[in-house]
């Protein structure tokens, strides 16, 4: 069952000037039974707010902490301990390609399955239960709806799989921007993309560490 938790305040930052809004933020929870009712609050030309979603634990179960080390015969903490520490956020911001990551994925250089590696990761991506009623029902209330993740190319194992294209444009992940959150320049890259002001936009995370830069904030936990 879902949780949805009231995100504390931010730890001190500092934020590109052109992110901040003129109004002060709104920190709020997610609560599953009244936010189509509470975003019919604002009607413009344009429908706002835009709603940006975070990926991995958020809309797709994310197989990395169970998953990946099974494949790997391995606990979560020793894949962590022995694994290269840049590899995987280097693939999630496109520096380096699948060949590379497998080159470098473990510090000692040891070679293994990518494609059963990556057979691994489809199987285990799923929708996280409610969630995609969900976006059907913002969709049909015609919200833009757009990705906000950093996630490397194998996005598109995600979106082959369960066709998230349906409710939300994959906009903004940081395989495509070099970029990954919370870097401010990824922010910002976002607002001048849609041409609309941080407190125009909510942003739907699992991870409260991302509240930042304006945009309104709801940090769900599962």
């Amino acid at each position: 069952m879902a949780q949805y938790v009231r995100a504390p305040p931010a730890p001190a930052i500092w934020f590109h000037p052109k992110l901040f809004p003129k109004q002060p933020r709104n920190r709020m929870a997610l609560n599953p039974r009244n936010i189509t009712a509470s975003l019919n609050n604002e009607t413009t030309t344009r429908k706002l707010p835009i709603l940006l979603f975070d990926i991995m634990d958020t809309i797709v179960r994310d197989p990395f902490y169970h998953d990946i080390p099974a494949f790997f015969g391995m606990s979560l903490k020793e894949l962590i301990e022995c694994k290269h520490p840049t590899a995987w956020m280097e693939f999630e911001n496109g520096v380096i390609n699948e060949e590379e990551l497998a080159r470098k994925f473990f510090k000692d250089g040891r070679p293994f399955d990518l494609e059963g590696l990556k057979d691994c990761v489809r199987k285990g991506y799923s929708y996280i239960e409610g969630v995609e009623q969900l976006l059907q029902s913002l969709k049909q209330k015609n919200y833009e709806m757009h990705a906000f993740t950093n996630y490397p190319i194998w996005y598109k194992i995600i979106e082959d799989k369960l066709k998230i294209s349906n409710y939300l444009s994959w906009t903004f992940c940081s395989c495509m921007y070099g970029k990954r959150k919370p870097d401010p320049d990824f922010y910002l890259a976002v607002v001048e993309h849609l041409k609309v002001d941080p407190a125009s936009c909510i942003f739907i995370d699992d991870r409260i560490g991302a509240l930042s830069c304006g945009f309104t904030f709801y940090c769900v936990s599962w």
